[in-house]
């Protein structure tokens, strides 16, 4: 959080546009590869969990992805902001890669990356004091709902609580940013 706030207070004080930034955040592209190789391998180690609860992950991935969406569009609503703000921000919650296609619709990529990154911070910081504050114990649950509203951010830090939270969370994303592309297709 500290360095995204020296970040964007540098980025404004010198006036260097999003998209200059972005042209050297790309080069972290390169280590996508083997984190998600990394993933997969915590995935499949989980393999037994993930077959004896694919029904609850399914469910709980569709109600989470509809409930951020439906919050976005409440509190879009609310506020009065424009169909503009609202599609940039519908895909908060799922991963650069699928929610940045969805955004470019209609939408402004850069709130988008923005709304991402606060999204993710936000997961992985107060994930592990949620979890306790509602007595989630069981670790699918907990590895589910990070990964469904934090997306990768939040993921790491699933991977800190334990192996089958960080594999469950791992799932979540990928079927998050499914089910949101399937949500936006009928939603805007």
């Amino acid at each position: 959080l500290i360095a995204d706030i020296i970040i964007v207070t540098i980025l404004l004080a010198l006036n260097i546009p999003y998209e200059n930034y972005a042209v050297g955040g790309s080069f972290i592209e390169l280590f996508l590869a083997p984190v998600t190789a990394a993933l997969a391998v915590k995935i499949h180690a989980q393999i037994k969990e993930l077959k004896a609860n694919w029904l609850p992950l399914i469910i709980g991935t569709a109600v989470g992805s509809l409930a951020s969406i439906l919050c976005v569009l409440f509190m879009c609503r609310l506020f009065g902001f424009s169909d503009t703000l609202t599609v940039s921000l519908f895909p908060k919650s799922v991963t650069t890669a699928i929610a940045i296609p969805i955004s470019e619709s209609h939408g402004v990529s850069a709130i988008t990356v923005i709304s991402l990154m606060f999204t993710g911070m936000l997961g992985a910081m107060f994930s592990p004091v949620l979890i306790k504050l509602f007595r989630i114990k069981n670790p699918v649950a907990a590895g589910t709902a990070i990964g469904t509203s934090s997306h990768a951010l939040g993921t790491t830090k699933a991977l800190e609580l334990g192996d089958v939270e960080g594999a469950m969370s791992g799932i979540a994303i990928g079927m998050a940013g499914l089910i949101t592309t399937v949500y936006s297709i009928f939603m805007l």
